[in-house]
């Protein structure tokens, strides 16, 4: 768990590599430094009050308090688990930092730092804490039986829809429609997305909390997955007519990786290969779809992350077999109660974390200019 734990955190970086690599090169070490601001803000307001906000004893929507500061969390296990409760909690900060940088994808080359610093900070409690009890906090979605194995909730889907909103809020770059923005180094964005892809075996493969069987099981899916994604990827470009890309092939790996970050220890390795095959499609629709319309949702979270991640939660209600995860079947093998419940998630999730996203921005926007001024754009 230590090396799960140090695997995710390298993937800010990874991220801050993957997105900087994106953007017009000016924008490079404002993009890059989101991403160090995410860790740092997250890492703080979850050791104060957002690891409890998700891991305390509450009640079905929100953690108590219990946790605040880090009271009570020592090198005891944490009940359901066999790792020391203080790594208990320092894995799950890494999910929490590298889910505040995703979101910063969705605004770079316009937000103003000083606001998005605030942002990180209410965001990482209201928002992404919040979901992640619903998940695996002892929250309501998981107290009815919502199958997440490693953050298809919080992290993919809360992620990807917040991105959506707070798109929406800032508005758009001054040039978007009127020039092409173009990605400026495919060297970083390749290198940034193999990084993550490294990173995702801790991500997955540790949120088994052990060598056991789930655990080898998304460790393995989470190799599988992304390949698939990749061919497939690669043969969408080929039929419209078009080149395969860098920047395609980097996007690929992402979008298989988060497609079976929820499904990673309940589904079979056959399957995995199917759901990176499927999770391609609505994923590479969007991002040839979102440049004709005036949502300028910079980096694609949206579609690299909420539609892939809302796929994966869906695809666990239909293919989920309990002969490989101890837990539940999906539809195919009988369970139809498993696809509702999953089809809650993708209903109250997206809706959440759009509505408290637009309403946290909105907030800040009333004490200070969420964006930069024409001329800094430019600049």
């Amino acid at each position: 768990m230590l090396a799960a734990t140090a695997l995710v955190l390298l993937m800010t970086p990874a991220l801050g590599l993957f997105y900087a690599g994106l953007v017009r090169s000016k924008n490079t070490l404002n993009t890059f430094m989101m991403c160090v601001a995410a860790l740092a803000v997250a890492t703080v307001m979850w050791a104060l009050v957002g690891y409890s906000v998700a891991f305390d004893e509450g009640n079905g929507l929100i953690g108590g308090l219990g946790h605040a500061f880090l009271q009570d969390v020592t090198f005891e296990p944490r009940d359901g688990t066999t790792i020391p409760h203080l790594l208990f909690m320092a894995f799950q900060a890494t999910f929490c930092i590298v889910t505040v940088a995703l979101v910063s994808g969705a605004v770079v080359e316009r937000m103003r730092f000083a606001p998005f610093l605030v942002f990180a900070a209410l965001w990482s409690v209201l928002v992404y804490a919040v979901l992640a009890h619903w998940a695996f906090g002892g929250g309501w979605l998981q107290e009815k039986g919502t199958l997440d194995f490693a953050g298809g909730i919080p992290v993919e889907m809360g992620s990807g829809f917040s991105a959506l909103a707070a798109a929406l809020v800032v508005g758009t770059r001054k040039d978007y429609g009127r020039q092409a923005l173009l990605p400026h180094n495919a060297v970083y964005v390749l290198l940034g997305a193999g990084l993550l892809w490294f990173g995702w075996f801790g991500f997955n493969g540790g949120s088994g909390f052990s060598t056991g069987n789930s655990g080898v099981l998304a460790f393995t899916n989470t190799l599988l997955t992304p390949a698939c994604t990749l061919v497939v990827w690669f043969a969408l470009d080929l039929l419209r007519g078009r080149q395969v890309t860098a920047i395609g092939a980097a996007t690929a790996i992402i979008v298989g990786c988060v497609g079976i970050t929820p499904a990673g220890g309940f589904i079979s390795p056959g399957w995995a290969m199917v759901l990176g095959a499927v999770a391609a499609l609505p994923s590479y629709a969007i991002i040839v779809w979102r440049p004709r319309t005036r949502v300028d949702e910079t980096l694609d979270v949206l579609a690299a992350h909420g539609i892939a991640g809302l796929t994966g939660i869906l695809f666990v209600g239909f293919f989920a077999q309990l002969s490989w995860n101890g837990v539940s079947d999906g539809l195919v093998y009988g369970d139809a109660g498993q696809l509702g419940l999953q089809a809650l998630a993708v209903l109250v999730t997206p809706a959440y974390a759009f509505a408290a996203t637009f309403v946290i921005l909105r907030v800040i926007g009333l004490f200070m200019p969420l964006r930069a001024t024409e001329r800094e754009e430019s600049l």
